[in-house]
């Protein structure tokens, strides 16, 4: 994280906060940060607003750089960052994407109350623990056949319900429907093929999670109908993404990058924004690869899915048929998109980078599944382990003012190493019990580095989302069990 930002930041509306253009001779467009009073100050605090800035200087930017409430410091752009390209004359930057491509969520309902599955959190935590590989360098349950990792790349969720782990609806709850259709897994190299093929079906670390939660409290009856959220029902959320798969893609584009700012003659602020035209040959292969590691994500979460159901299946002796174990949607929040967008009133398509951001389309959007095509997208909103998390809906705001984009956790306040340094396993293990969470971890390292401490209030951000109009509450989920990697 870096030093204290001490730029020009205007607050322009109430929850909306720009660093004008005047700020750096090289920027094209204005930043935009959605914050409130309190939340201005500890974005100033880790400099990110240097880097919606440094991201408003890129070539072919519309509109304005923006950031959302649970904005941080990033590689490049911050996390919580969202910006559009002209596909003709701007560019695609892994930057702008980050590393883990689509990290995102995924959440399952039942028909569950919390009297039937609180005396069995602990088996259920444990046994999803046997199930599903967590940790650094756990292996995956599943041994693929020669070319498969290629089918899953390509075609994503489909080739998991193929091969049994799913049922057919469960594609008509993911965005993209699990399947980003201009991967092409020729421009995947070996080495991220060789990480990702023994990951598949793994959790892995840092801020993944699974966790069994409740329906705290309904704030929107009409959305909540639509996605059959009722309070007291027992949920599950599912948090991670494209493992050591996606990492080595970034890895391998951001050096690509890196040499083709020099032969289109781009001149960056950061060099971590290393970017290419999207229509020029590096610029398309980034694309691609970066499609193939969206679909690898999330037949990652399928794979784990999967066996949630199986875990619930072995510890209630209930089929998850029987149990009502419905996905109800799953976003990601680390990715670039094509999409139609309207720019000075017309339609046209964009280039949307959406890093530490979540999709949040209005009713009336072909990309929005039919059972929610009427109300709007869901999105998910995971928090830390001992607060809460929240489901939203995507607005008509949403798409005039952030493209689309809302925000897609608590955001981080504290580094890792400042987390390790001033949090207990015992203190940590005891606070969530007292609010009766039980939480198992795969290394005490990772429950320190995530503890609640070390985040802002997700209740804060997820208000000033909502009263920003960029998507709207309404549902409040409380966690009961956790199982971080």
């Amino acid at each position: 994280m870096g030093r204290r930002w001490d730029g020009p930041l205007k607050k322009s509306s109430d929850y909306v906060y720009t660093i004008p253009k005047s700020y750096k001779r090289e920027m094209r467009v204005n930043g935009w940060i959605f914050a409130d009073d309190v939340l201005i100050e500890s974005i100033r605090n880790d400099n990110a607003p240097e880097q919606v800035a440094n991201v408003a200087t890129l070539p072919g930017i519309i509109g304005a750089s923006k950031a959302m409430p649970d904005i941080h410091w990033g590689y490049g752009f911050p996390i919580g960052g969202v910006a559009a390209m002209d596909p003709e004359d701007g560019v695609i930057s892994p930057g702008g994407v980050g590393y883990d491509i689509n990290c995102g969520v995924r959440l399952l309902k039942t028909n569950l109350d919390e009297n039937r599955v609180r005396d069995n959190v602990k088996a259920l935590i444990n046994k999803m623990f046997d199930n599903v590989p967590a940790g650094v360098g756990k292996k995956s349950r599943v041994k693929l056949k020669k070319g498969e990792l290629e089918e899953v790349l390509d075609h994503g969720v489909e080739w998991a319900v193929d091969n049994g782990y799913g049922w057919d609806q469960d594609l008509k709850r993911i965005e993209d429907n699990g399947r980003i259709e201009s991967a092409n897994s020729h421009k995947v190299s070996r080495k991220a093929k060789d990480r990702g093929a023994p990951q598949l079906g793994t959790l892995g670390g840092g801020n993944h999670f699974l966790e069994i939660q409740k329906v705290e409290k309904i704030f929107d009856k009409e959305m909540a109908d639509a996605m059959d959220l009722k309070e007291g029902m027992i949920t599950t959320m599912i948090h991670t993404g494209s493992r050591g798969c996606g990492h080595q893609i970034a890895t391998d584009y951001i050096d690509k990058m890196e040499k083709a700012i020099r032969k289109y003659n781009i001149d960056l602020p950061d060099k971590q924004l290393a970017c290419a035209p999207f229509d020029s040959p590096e610029g398309q292969d980034y694309f691609s690869a970066m499609s193939c590691g969206a679909n690898y994500a999330w037949t990652n979460r399928q794979l784990i899915m999967h066996w949630v159901r199986e875990s619930f299946e072995q510890v209630l002796n209930e089929e998850a048929e029987d149990m009502d174990m419905e996905m109800i949607y799953d976003v990601c929040h680390n990715v670039a998109k094509k999409e139609e967008h309207e720019v000075d009133g017309k339609k046209q398509d964009v280039i949307v980078h959406r890093k530490g951001a979540t999709r949040a389309f209005a009713p009336g959007r072909k990309e929005v599944p039919k059972k929610y095509r009427d109300v709007g997208q869901p999105v998910i909103i995971p928090g830390d382990m001992g607060t809460a998390s929240y489901v939203m809906m995507g607005t008509e705001n949403s798409m005039k003012r952030s493209w689309g984009s809302t925000c897609h956790g608590a955001g981080r306040t504290m580094s890792r190493t400042g987390a390790r340094k001033k949090f207990r396993v015992n203190e940590i293990k005891e606070d969530l019990a007292e609010r009766g969470i039980y939480v198992k971890a795969a290394s005490n390292k990772v429950l320190k580095e995530e503890s609640p401490g070390a985040y802002k209030d997700v209740n804060n951000v997820v208000e000033v989302t909502h009263n920003a109009g960029l998507s709207k509450i309404v549902a409040k989920l409380t966690p009961i069990g956790v199982m971080k990697g």
